[in-house]
């Protein structure tokens, strides 16, 4: 029988590949098969973590909230609100937060805007109130009431002074205003930078311009329509900053790239002086004695009696214009001299004989006698 064992165990050991590349496929079979199970142990132990967490530790009193901190809160609904947060928090614990739970808590305060909430593990909660901002003062039927920028009616919260007005049609509902005009006077009064906050005075429908602003001690803001009204407001801070500015009766922004300040006061235009000049250019006249007197040896004229030379065509000529001599030929039995043109090295000339009769200047300046050789 043990022999029989022996040599089935030959037979196998015979029936094995002997070659190093099969040995090296068996050992990675065994390796794998290993991995395998260690993977498949690993899997379970994380299916049993994550199962304790989920219904167990996540709710279990280890971690649950304890201390309660609410943050943000101005309304006069202060008390009530904390009192609605901390409740609804005590149900909770640090690992799960239910966010829709604290929503509804305060569902009822239309101040809250938002609920901002952290952890402080293990036992601490942390609730910031983000409240909405009132906007503008809405006035209709019964009454003021704050408004927010998206047209939530802000019940509790205080009316400011400094609040612009915008009107509603009919009655002021109870949560949000109905009235679309109401409601886009709103969406700009929400938008008003800081620094314009405390002029704007109201907010409402013009037939012809659509919305418009209105400032106090100060020009009116055509927005026409409640888009792009941050764009708006600034096109209307900027062209409000400038100097040139200053008295218009209105500003125009429905297109924000390219506001217009109008109602300016119209400014009368001063004539100007030339560059260099002292006084006004004098008026154009028509009397030949208030002529210019102009140099003769610079224009080729005598004067005479200082009237200008007038042409002999006949025709006058305008006032202040200066006519060229005309050309005339010289008399008889005169000599026009002409002046050489200058040389390097002139040569001496011999001095010309004497005319028999005088001579003329042919520039017109009259008749002059030669001297003697």
């Amino acid at each position: 029988m043990i022999g029989g064992a022996a040599t089935v165990a030959g037979r196998l050991r015979a029936s094995l590949p002997k070659s190093p590349r099969a040995g090296g496929r068996v050992r990675a079979l065994f390796a794998s098969q290993r991995l395998r199970r260690r993977l498949l142990i690993l899997a379970a132990l994380l299916l049993f973590l994550g199962a304790g967490y989920q219904f167990w530790l996540r709710d279990s009193s280890l971690v649950a909230v304890e201390e309660v901190t609410v943050t943000g809160l101005s309304t006069s609904d202060e008390k009530r609100v904390r009192m609605a947060l901390t409740a609804a928090s005590r149900s909770m614990t640090t690992l799960h937060v239910d966010h829709e739970a604290l929503e509804r808590a305060v569902a009822g305060f239309p101040v809250v805007r938002e609920l901002e909430v952290t952890t402080d593990f293990p036992h601490g909660l942390n609730i910031h109130v983000v409240e909405h901002v009132p906007a503008a003062v809405a006035v209709g039927e019964g009454g003021r009431v704050a408004v927010a920028a998206d047209g939530t009616i802000l019940q509790g919260v205080p009316v400011e002074k400094r609040l612009p007005t915008v009107e509603v049609e009919g009655a002021v509902s109870v949560e949000r205003l109905r009235d679309p005009t109401a409601l886009a006077s709103a969406a700009i009064a929400g938008a008003v930078p800081a620094e314009l906050r405390g002029r704007l005075s109201e907010v409402g429908e013009d037939g012809r311009l659509g919305q418009v602003a209105q400032l106090r001690n100060g020009p009116e803001v055509v927005f026409g329509d409640a888009t792009r009204v941050r764009a708006k407001w600034a096109a209307a801070a900027t062209v409000l900053a400038d100097l040139e500015a200053s008295g218009a009766s209105y500003v125009d922004v429905r297109l924000p790239g390219r506001p217009a300040a109008g109602g300016l006061p119209a400014e009368t235009i001063v004539p100007v002086a030339p560059a260099g000049a002292t006084s006004l250019p004098p008026t154009t006249t028509t009397d030949p004695a208030a002529a210019t007197t102009v140099d003769p040896t610079a224009l080729g004229t005598v004067p005479s009696t200082g009237a200008a030379i007038l042409p002999t065509d006949g025709t006058v000529p305008p006032t202040q214009a200066t006519i060229p001599p005309a050309p005339t030929a010289p008399a008889p039995g005169t000599v026009t001299t002409t002046p050489p043109a200058p040389t390097a090295s002139p040569a001496p000339a011999a001095p010309a004989p004497a005319p028999a009769g005088a001579v003329t200047d042919g520039t017109g300046g009259g008749a002059a006698t030669a001297p003697p050789p």
